[in-house]
């Protein structure tokens, strides 16, 4: 068996105009630059943001802060699933994937609920885990809970760390949704609908052109 181990936000669910919200009203809060605060989370975990653009202040009252808007956001915030995404995730075998997420499971319910995506039975969130992205970790978590090897599972991403995490996994790791290849990935798709029959085909070690023909009937 192969399987799949997707990312989800910026992968499955486009959430960057709600994450640029989510940062901007927490940076008001604290009357720090926004745009400042956007860039360094782009790149890092919240409590090492918080040690750079806030060191002087309490970096648990940060975090409770942060959650209270991500929270809010899940509630009243629009979502948007990813062209093909409900398409590629109901054809998928149950039990040959998974979704491996910096987020909380909560939250990706939540936005699941709210996009009509199903939800896998193993999803890897950020409590379940020390080690976040770019460590392999999650996806060694997550394949473990699926009785995966490594060597059987290709990773889905969007960004540099999630990408990076993959590979130190030891997985096939392609990307999508991002404007150009990232340094070691096998594999680069522009939009996660351009990628799905492909996903398909490992997932079914049929070759891509055979796939299509089966689905179309030739």
């Amino acid at each position: 068996m192969r399987y799949v181990l997707f990312d989800v936000d910026g992968t499955l669910i486009d959430a960057v105009d709600n994450q640029r919200l989510v940062w901007r009203t927490w940076a008001e809060r604290y009357s720090l630059d926004p745009d400042e605060v956007y860039r360094v989370a782009l790149r890092t975990r919240p409590m090492e943001i918080f040690a750079r653009v806030a060191p002087d202040q309490d970096p648990r009252e940060c975090l409770a802060a942060l959650h209270e808007l991500e929270d809010d956001d899940v509630r009243t915030g629009t979502y948007t699933a990813f062209d093909g995404a409900a398409e590629l995730l109901n054809a998928l075998r149950p039990g040959a994937w998974a979704l491996v997420t910096s987020n909380y499971e909560h939250r990706v319910r939540g936005r699941f609920a709210r996009t009509d995506l199903p939800v896998p039975e193993v999803v890897v969130d950020a409590a379940a885990v020390e080690q976040g992205k770019p460590s392999p970790v999650p996806y060694l978590r997550a394949a473990a809970q699926l009785g995966a090897q490594p060597k059987d599972c290709l990773v889905i991403e969007d960004a540099p760390s999630g990408v990076r995490s993959g590979l130190r996994a030891g997985m096939t790791v392609w990307s999508v949704n991002s404007p150009g290849a990232v340094d070691g990935e096998h594999r680069h798709f522009d939009s996660l609908h351009e990628a799905a029959r492909d996903i398909l085909a490992f997932v079914s070690g049929v070759p891509p052109h055979r796939l299509e023909d089966s689905v179309t009937g030739q």
